[in-house]
């Protein structure tokens, strides 16, 4: 059986299900036409749909065309290239709740370094404009929304007919099993594994070459960047940065180690996330604004160091964990718990909790710094739209629910020990508050 993920009552998991299959992929292209041809205004675009309607939403949706089929498709085989081609250290992810340990091969930096080159390379010399990619956004967007979901089908599909592993099964309802998926681990062959590819190596790339190429598109058109998007790329470029610098350490997070191949986190990565995450930068195109250097500075340094620690969140809990809690935290020996749980096998295992550090402030601190960190490279945009924000929106909602989905299969996994731990570490997110 397929454990569904679900936190909230049946009904209510359904219906979010059903809404976010129906009304993702138009919001997309909604958000691309508003930023692009609408001068980010909502108002003007919901004037132009009150006034042409159903048919007006058909008109301004692209078409995929032969070049933005070409350009993904040069761009995914690339990166699955360099996944599977480039070489890197062999890590070990968790172990799955059907005993089997993943084996991954750790070339991130060197995928994220190449493939950054490479871009900045071709439009140095003139070989491709990075312009174009912008020019055919809509086009692109499009084809990715459709071609993603095929290739979710293609994964509900060979869940049932080839699995990966023996972290897979049907939890009897078509639509829960395409939405979340059938597999935890699905690889094409021994080595390529699929979820690392959306997830990391065309998601979290993608959202770097697009940062790149706002910038580049404003550059091509007023011969010169302003201090916003300069602010806006920088800082978007640390994080995903820091995001293949750890990308180890993401192996072992909700995305990859609980939640399955589907729709979900597939699609979502393939088009969510390049589309989405992207979306200040993409606003800042037509709309540059000049901070001045000081406030430019300000905004840099704030949002580095929001990165810097979630950065450090991370890396306290993974040496820790690492050492078995035998390492400082804070210059101190740790504070923890030692959790026993019982495998779907029946065998008993152990885990330490940490309780100090960072993770002794809330239980979910480090997405406290992300979101400051969003807030940070979209703020350059100032506030005279709304849509620039609705990223920092989203991801808060995000963070929030996934901290409760994470807080409730612990709370499952470890019982009583759980308890324990929350009694020490009594807020989920921000300390003090929640």
């Amino acid at each position: 059986m397929a454990e569904t993920n679900t936190v909230h009552s049946p009904i209510v998991t359904y219906a979010s299900m059903l809404s976010l299959l129906a009304f993702c992929p138009p919001f997309v292209i909604l958000l691309w036409y508003t930023m692009v041809h609408a001068d980010g205004s909502v108002s003007q675009t919901w004037d132009f749909l009150k006034q042409h309607g159903l048919q007006g939403f058909i008109n301004i949706w692209p078409r995929p065309t032969a070049l933005a089929w070409k350009i993904i498709a040069c761009y995914a085989a690339f990166e699955a290239a360099l996944q599977l081609l480039l070489p890197g250290k062999r890590v070990e992810g968790p172990i799955s709740p059907q005993g089997n340990r993943p084996i991954y091969k750790a070339n991130g930096v060197a995928a994220y370094i190449v493939t950054l080159v490479t871009y900045l390379g071709l439009w140095w010399f003139g070989i491709f404009n990075p312009s174009i990619v912008y020019d055919h956004l809509g086009e692109i967007f499009s084809a990715l929304i459709f071609g993603s979901f095929f290739f979710c089908v293609f994964l509900y599909i060979k869940g049932h007919v080839a699995p990966s592993s023996t972290d897979s099964g049907s939890c009897g309802n078509i639509i829960m099993d395409f939405y979340w998926g059938m597999e935890l681990y699905p690889r094409i062959g021994k080595n390529f594994d699929i979820k690392v590819f959306t997830n990391c190596r065309f998601g979290m790339m993608a959202w770097a070459v697009l940062a790149l190429t706002y910038c580049i598109k404003q550059y091509d058109q007023n011969g010169k960047v302003a201090d916003s998007m300069l602010v806006n790329t920088i800082l978007m470029l640390v994080y995903v940065t820091k995001f293949f610098w750890w990308e180890a350490g993401y192996w072992n997070t909700m995305d990859i180690a609980h939640d399955r191949a589907g729709f979900y986190i597939c699609w979502g990565c393939l088009v969510w996330v390049p589309s989405l995450y992207t979306s200040p930068g993409m606003y800042l195109v037509n709309h540059p604004v000049n901070l001045g250097t000081q406030l430019a500075i300000y905004i840099l340094v704030a949002g580095i160091l929001c990165i810097y620690i979630n950065y450090d969140c991370d890396r306290q809990r993974q040496v820790f964990r690492r050492t078995n809690g035998k390492c400082t935290v804070w210059g101190k020996a740790p504070s923890k718990i030692v959790a026993s749980y019982t495998t779907s096998s029946g065998e008993t295992k152990s885990s330490l909790l940490l309780t100090s550090g960072w993770w002794g402030l809330s239980r979910h601190f480090h997405y406290v710094p992300e979101i400051l960190a969003a807030f940070f490279w979209t703020v350059p945009a100032l506030f005279n739209h709304f849509l620039p924000y609705f990223y920092v929106i989203f991801l808060t909602i995000l963070l929030f629910d996934r901290a409760k989905r994470d807080d409730d299969r612990c709370r499952s996994k470890y019982g009583k020990y759980w308890k324990l731990y929350c009694e020490k570490v009594p807020y989920r997110i921000i300390p003090g508050i929640y």
